[in-house]
């Protein structure tokens, strides 16, 4: 038997001869809207194959021994930038007082003149020139504790501020620096003077051990007193100093890296409400206080996040184990191309330090401890669970390949029944017409 003739029992599609073919008008209009439908349809499974998708996932988070950044931006419109300090604290015994790296005042004009950025050198309290002219074998005296270990010279307290610092190691108060010759000679109480009216706008970042902590913004100078961590109040607490309160707006607080622009207009349309999880929900917070002895607190709940890109494979450095030399405002990115950050919820309590009730907001039943330091005070708890989220296309190209065929043979088989139809209708509509 010849080889065609097998093939030809074979044939699931039967022909037709051209004679017996019949065309209509309405065939050719149902054949154009057809491929229309397929070319549209073929078009959304397309896109729907080259859409990416964010999915999300809910691990145990088994880090050890990370680090994590903390950036924020607040404004605190009735106390001058002198007699802010910022302190870190944590869990595991780790302790930074006073932080300055990474960390900026900004002086702002008093509230009445608008709070408007203030030329920060023009007032600065401890130049860079203040013991330049010095005699070279001057050694200032410390008044009764040993000099700092910063000191620029050696058992010598050059500087106003180094005597500070000796009184600060030592949890002496320090005040105005009256009778201290070196504050005198660099007029430390008249410059305070002049900045009493002035507000102060802390800026920056830092970075913190990735355990249960709190950092906290306070007035004077912090030191520890056997077991309690304590601040200098006597400055801020002085009648002749103003009414100082911690009045904040917090314009900014975020636990890690923000998520780039890019990545935020790639994912972040009506479908992709994956980043509206990372808004921070503590930014453009504002708080207002006459009472200089009140006391601000927010607990914060911290989830890790991490952020895989699409067609992402592990290699390199990932974000979580960014080496502490990076400098701040880099950690978190990871040279394969992951992100790790954090998001975090928040409840806030705040109190009067001299105890009392919240009669006013009508609540008689509350009663508040009396004493505690006043300023704002952020405690922060670490989750043990870490949300990963992975860049993903929806199809597989063998998906997108099956809806293709799919729409393709679907669209025709309607077609042609459509047609059918059609054909069949005007057919007996024109034999009835005959009769």
């Amino acid at each position: 038997m010849p080889v065609k003739s097998r093939f030809t029992r074979l044939d699931a599609f039967t022909k037709t001869v051209e004679d017996a073919r019949v065309r209509t008008t309405s065939g050719g209009v149902v054949t154009i809207a057809s491929l229309l439908i397929v070319f549209f349809l073929v078009w959304g499974e397309w896109s729907d194959y080259r859409r990416i998708v964010v999915h999300p996932e809910l691990v145990v988070d088994k880090g050890r021994g990370e680090r994590m950044e903390i950036h924020l931006n607040i404004s605190f419109p009735r106390i001058p930038c002198e007699l802010l300090t910022l302190d870190v604290m944590d869990v595991s015994g780790e302790q930074q007082t006073g932080v300055k790296h990474g960390i900026q005042k900004v002086q702002l004009a008093p509230a009445i003149q608008g709070g408007m950025p203030m030329d920060v050198k023009a007032l600065e309290l401890h130049g860079d020139e203040q013991a330049s002219h010095l005699d070279p074998s001057y050694c200032g005296e410390c008044y009764g504790p040993p000099a700092p270990a910063s000191a620029s010279k050696p058992g010598c307290c050059q500087t106003c501020e180094e005597v500070r610092e000796a009184y600060a190691a030592v949890s002496w108060a320090f005040g105005k620096g009256e009778g201290v010759e070196q504050c005198e000679r660099e007029h430390y109480s008249e410059k305070l003077e002049a900045q009493r009216d002035q507000g102060c706008r802390i800026e920056g970042g830092f970075r913190v051990n990735k355990v249960i902590g709190n950092f906290h913004i306070a007035p004077g100078r912090s030191f520890s007193n056997g077991m309690m961590h304590v601040h200098d109040l006597n400055n801020y607490l002085d009648p002749s100093q103003g009414s100082h309160t911690f009045s904040h707006t917090i314009h900014h607080l975020r636990f890690g890296p923000q998520l780039p622009d890019d990545l935020t207009k790639r994912v972040g349309g009506k479908t992709m409400g994956w980043t509206n999880h990372h808004l921070n929900p503590l930014d453009n917070t504002d708080q207002s206080t006459d009472d200089p002895a009140f006391n601000y607190m927010y607990f914060v709940k911290v989830v890790s996040t991490s952020y895989y890109p699409l067609g992402w494979k592990s290699k390199g450095v990932p974000g979580d184990v960014t080496p502490d030399y990076v400098s701040i405002g880099k950690h978190g990115f990871g040279s394969d191309g992951s992100l790790e950050t954090h998001q975090y919820s928040v409840t806030s309590h705040k109190r009067s330090l001299k105890g009392g009730t919240d009669s006013q907001e009508g609540h008689k039943e509350r009663l508040h401890a009396i004493g505690g330091i006043p300023g704002v005070f952020f405690s922060y708890d670490i989750s043990p669970m870490k949300v990963i989220n992975r860049e993903e296309r929806p199809k597989t190209l063998t998906g997108f390949l099956t809806g293709v065929c799919a729409v393709i043979g679907g669209t025709l088989t309607v077609a042609a029944a459509i047609d059918r139809a059609f054909y069949e209708g005007a057919t007996r509509i024109k034999k009835l017409h005959q009769r």
